[in-house]
């Protein structure tokens, strides 16, 4: 019998080793933590994103522009009602924006961790003005004294009020309350930390209508239609009113103020609308001094009243709710978890 040549059996390949792939981090930008389809792709930004050092500087200033207004309407409101002169509410607004910078600070490094600015709430507004009107019958040398009594008054009822700021968040109390917390609860606590500045800065818009009334006309029309109507010229045109608007707006603005006060417009008008209108009535520049480093009792000793200090403790609870939604808020639009309950806990405490 013959032998069959039978070809050789084909080699067998010899699988390549294997190599431990590199785990794939998510690009700084992205950090996705909510399901694609609830995801605000239309933000440029979100908490994990690192812009470079010029938007970040330009950003921030940007942000400090913002607190600025608010701040200076919140001293204009209290001050005078407290017999404060002008240096006197220099004086108030460069303390606002320092501790609201040390807050800010406490806030970013050791409380919610979120973007967020914290500045002074407007719900204090009621119990400082209810305490400026218990002493305003009183016998004084000079509304400077006045202020100085008010204000030592105001430190008193909010020393005792942070005591229960205090009590509710480092003891978890508000946390614990916080795990209620609904869509439905607080999506109204999200409006009214908006609403509740309607009532104290629309109308000032009214109390000088030839600045105020150009400024709103200008930022609605420059950040909605600008950007819509010219991103097909360049994307940097786009990029630069959707981005800085606010600070285009003001320098126009502070500019046609400046024009008209120089030509003279506002000469022969009441001395309440030079106030509101000209840019060299506030006094505020030329009685602030040039460093001023705010400590305790700068205004002198507190002064502990049961009154006026139960009034702060209802601000404090309103203050609380206000900034609970504001984190809610702030964690949906910077692309971060919700805050946990131990967190906004020691939110709460800090503040």
């Amino acid at each position: 019998m013959g032998e069959m040549n039978q070809p050789p059996p084909p080699p067998v390949a010899v699988p390549p080793p294997m190599v431990m792939q590199p785990i794939m981090h998510p690009p700084v930008g992205t950090g996705a933590v909510f399901p694609p389809h609830e995801q605000f792709h239309h933000l440029a930004y979100c908490v994990h994103s690192n812009p470079s050092w010029v938007q970040v500087a330009a950003l921030a200033f940007l942000h400090y522009l913002v607190m600025l207004g608010s701040t200076v309407m919140l001293a204009s409101t209290i001050v005078p009602a407290m017999g404060g002169t002008p240096g006197d509410k220099a004086r108030v607004i460069q303390s606002f924006l320092f501790m609201s910078g040390i807050n800010t600070l406490l806030q970013t490094l050791v409380g919610t961790r979120l973007p967020t600015v914290m500045n002074a709430s407007f719900a204090f507004v009621v119990p400082v003005l209810s305490i400026a009107k218990d002493f305003e019958q009183n016998n004084y040398a000079s509304s400077h004294q006045r202020f100085t009594h008010t204000m030592r008054a105001t430190q008193g009822a909010l020393i005792v009020a942070s005591i229960l700021n205090m009590i509710l968040g480092f003891s978890t109390i508000w946390g614990a309350f916080a795990r209620k917390f609904s869509p439905v609860i607080m999506t109204p606590v999200v409006c009214v930390v908006g609403l509740g500045l309607f009532a104290l800065g629309f109308p000032q818009v009214g109390k000088c209508v030839e600045i105020g009334l150009p400024m709103l006309i200008l930022a609605v029309v420059v950040q909605q239609y600008v950007p819509y109507y010219f991103h097909h010229y360049h994307e940097r045109i786009t990029f630069l009113f959707e981005r800085y608007s606010l600070l285009l707006c003001i320098g126009i603005v502070w500019a046609f103020a400046a024009i008209l006060t120089a030509a003279g417009a506002y000469n022969h008008v009441s001395l309440k609308t030079q106030q509101h209108c000209r840019t060299d009535k506030s006094y505020l520049i030329s009685s602030a001094p040039w460093i001023k480093i705010p400590y305790p009792f700068q205004w002198g000793t507190p002064i502990f009243t049961a009154g006026h200090s139960f009034g702060m403790m209802g601000a404090v609870l309103v203050s609380a709710f206000e900034s609970t939604g504001a984190h809610f808020a702030t964690a949906r639009l910077a692309g971060a978890t919700p805050p946990p309950a131990s967190v906004l806990s020691r939110s709460v405490g800090l503040q």
